[in-house]
């Protein structure tokens, strides 16, 4: 049984794959921008499919991987499931039921790893599959996404937020947890208040989210890890970008307020779910994936390339396409984004088949041969 959770657990994280590259080609269907298939309504569900379909799967397997007990790949596997539903019917009620039980699942495990050993981190991260389960529910309702974006934006920083504490605790301060709790609080109570009051709350949400990234910033590894090489380097490198691209997000809401379409809606959205999340996704994948999955993953100097074509395309996405009015900017940044998807994904790939790379031999003078 034991040899073959591996597999399984590769076999439940197959469907956030599939949720990727269909939510990619939904996404290039939505800025016309040379979609390799002609996804029709798909670019209904494209947030979902990424946010939920995608992130949600993962972070829900990893999870379940750390309760190590059978009940939690419930989580998982109704997330993925439900994406797979919704590839041929976006509107099916049978995808986004399953999808809303995945985030309730979600949710509930959640309450063992707390009662493990109370800490703060799982209660941050907690906190995060909270506000997917309300993203979940709205959608379900029939919300439109633009009016879950807030939701499932907190999903996604509160969820890394408290990876973050978890892995860098022996770096913080002593009142890290308490403080981060305080902050992401802060972030969740934003989030009401931009959906019951958007105009006045959205404000306040981008305030919050300025206030907690600040916190990340100063206390987090990043900024003194660029200072290495290899891996932390690396890590570190994501790690900054990301948090930079949360700080655009947050100066956005905070001096446009509500943004539900146009150019500041396409900004924000994409600071958060690709700036952000993919950026730190990158960051944690070498480390985060064998646990999972047991398959290595060394790091490798190519991963860089997938890195710097993300964020160059999302500045020529977010500065040319929405700042500055240009369509074929933002065509080109956007697909510049599915790019840089692909490309991390075919080096992942590529490093773990490659394995783990052997240790250069030395002489006995410490001299190498």
């Amino acid at each position: 049984m034991t040899a073959r959770r591996p597999a399984a657990r590769t076999l439940l994280a197959l469907p956030a794959g599939l949720a990727l590259l269909v939510g990619i080609d939904a996404g290039l269907g939505l800025l016309d921008a040379w979609p390799p298939v002609n996804s029709g309504r798909l670019g209904e569900v494209h947030g979902i499919l990424m946010v939920l379909g995608f992130v949600g799967t993962l972070v829900a397997l990893e999870r379940a991987v750390a309760l190590g007990r059978p009940i939690g790949y419930a989580a998982p596997a109704l997330l993925g499931l439900g994406a797979l539903l919704l590839v041929p019917e976006p509107t099916g009620e049978i995808g986004a039921s399953l999808i809303t039980a995945g985030a309730l699942a979600l949710c509930l495990l959640y309450v063992p790893l707390w009662r493990r050993n109370r800490d703060d981190a799982v209660l941050v991260s907690a906190l995060g599959a909270v506000c997917a389960l309300g993203g979940a529910l709205l959608w379900r309702g029939g919300a439109d996404t633009s009016q879950t974006i807030a939701w499932l934006a907190g999903f996604v920083i509160l969820t890394i937020g408290g990876e973050r504490l978890e892995l860098a605790r022996l770096a913080m301060p002593s009142t890290a947890g308490r403080d981060l709790v305080l902050l992401g609080s802060g972030l969740a109570s934003g989030i009401v208040a931009a959906t019951l009051w958007p105009a006045v709350g959205t404000p306040l949400l981008g305030a919050a989210l300025l206030a907690l990234t600040s916190w990340l910033v100063r206390h987090d590894v990043a900024r003194r890890t660029i200072n290495g090489s290899g891996l932390p380097r690396f890590a570190a490198s994501c790690m900054l970008s990301g948090q930079a691209w949360l700080v655009v997000a947050g100066v956005i809401w905070l001096l446009a307020g509500a943004t539900v379409e146009g150019a500041t809606y396409d900004a924000v959205v994409h600071a958060v779910f690709l700036g952000f999340t993919i950026s730190m996704i990158m960051a944690h994948a070498p480390s985060i994936l064998p646990a999972v999955t047991r398959v290595p993953l060394p790091y490798r100097p190519a991963m860089y390339a997938p890195w710097l074509l993300l964020q160059l395309s999302l500045v020529v996405r977010l500065w040319g396409g929405d700042a500055l009015g240009s369509e074929l900017a933002r065509r080109i940044g956007g697909a510049g984004n599915a790019i840089a998807l692909l490309l991390f994904l075919a080096v992942a790939i590529g490093s773990a088949v490659r394995g783990v790379p052997a240790k250069p031999r030395t002489t006995t003078e410490g001299v190498r041969s």
